[in-house]
Parts: C-alpha cells; structure tokens; sequence
C-alpha cells in the first residue's frame, strides 16, 4: 500500500489526503516529526519536509503542489483540477492563493506560534504575530464569501482543489479554535458543505496529543 508521510497540522499534508480520499486511492498515514531529521525520511526527501508520498513501488513524491499534479496526471479520475483550460486555471489559481498566499498570512503564523513553539520548547507565543494574523484571517474568510456568492464551489461549478486548497488551510485554523465563524456566516456555510463530503472525514477526526480540538470541530452543523 502507497504511504503519506504528513504532520496533523500540516494544511499541505491535508491536502494531500483529502484528494486521495476524493480519488478513492487508499493510503497508509505515517505522521513524521520532521523537526528530528531522520535519516530515513532525507533520503525520501532531502528537503526534509512534508508531505512525501511513497508509492507502492518504492518511488517517492515530495512537496504537496507536486503530489497534486502527479495523482492528477497518474489518476485522472475525477478531475479534482475541472474540465477544461480555463476552468484548470483558475482552479491553480485559487488553490495557489490559500497554499501561498493564506498559509503565510495566518495559517503558518499562527501554527507556528500556537502550537510549534510551545511543542519545540521555542519560547512564549508573539502576541504582535497573533494579531495580525488573525486581522488577515477575516480578509480571506471574505473572500471565500466572495467566491461562494457567484459560485457554486470556489472554483466554479464543482468541487475541486480550490475547495480542497482552502479547506486544508480552514481546518487547520478551526483545528485551533482560533475562527471568527459568527462573523463570517457564508463562508461558515461554505465550510459546512465541505465538512460533510466523506473525504473530510479522516480530517475531522484528528487529535494531536496535548492539543485537542473544540467541541465543534467534528460537527458537522457546527
């Protein structure tokens, strides 16, 4: 069986196995602790970072933007990408605007400073970093807003990897109880319907050790 090698918190990682579960492709969860730099793992990806899929046949496939384009081109049933050039486009593109551009403004700060630090033993959370992160968080919830009031799914139509992009970075934010949802109902409604696909399932049912979720976080109705 092909294996991931993921981190819980990691949205990358979450992507990656919310488009597996979406293609139907089973896979074998190994959570690494990059942080300890084994050997093993580098030899997988010398970067030393998740996620890294190990195919069946030993072949290894780092970096989750990777990953994405090889499950697409290796299994292309369903498309998570959209039928169509520009359809496929804008799909890159929004999936590219939460992996890049929300993972840097509030996803990764606020993992960084929530979590990591006080599981690394880094020092106490910056509070300044905190904050803007979540001033930045409420920009990108409006803009999932935005999305959902002229479209069906993010990218357009049907589910796709935009929804699955956003979701990823989403349920890592909720993960840590730090969402404003009464303040954003439709992309709160938008949230709802992704929580409810079966892919979402393994997602919801994470539990980092000494990090619990709150109580709404496997509800599906919040």
């Amino acid at each position: 069986m092909r294996s991931l090698y993921h981190l819980p918190i990691d949205p990358g990682s979450r992507k990656i196995r919310i488009l597996l579960a979406e293609k139907a492709l089973d896979v074998q969860l190994k959570a690494e602790k990059v942080w300890e730099r084994r050997e093993a793992f580098l030899k997988l990806n010398p970067a030393g970072e998740v996620p890294v899929l190990l195919e069946e046949d030993g072949t290894s496939i780092a970096g989750a933007s990777v990953i994405v384009e090889y499950l697409e081109e290796a299994y292309p049933t369903p498309s998570m990408l959209g039928e169509g050039p520009l359809y496929r486009a804008e799909t890159r593109r929004l999936a590219q605007w939460f992996d890049i551009k929300m993972a840097r403004e509030v996803t990764g700060p606020l993992v960084e400073e929530k979590m990591m630090k006080r599981f690394l033993g880094l020092g106490q959370p910056d509070s300044a970093a905190i904050r803007a992160a979540h001033a930045n968080m409420g920009y990108h919830l409006d803009y999932i807003a935005w999305l959902c009031d002229r479209r069906r799914w993010l990218g357009g139509d049907d589910f796709s990897l935009a929804d699955i992009a956003a979701a990823a970075q989403v349920s890592v934010l909720d993960y840590l109880g730090d969402v404003p949802w009464e303040s954003h109902g439709e992309a709160k409604d938008w949230y709802a319907r992704v929580k409810s696909r079966p892919s979402l399932r393994p997602i919801l049912a994470d539990h980092i050790s000494g990090s619990p979720p709150p109580k709404h976080y496997a509800d599906l109705d919040f």
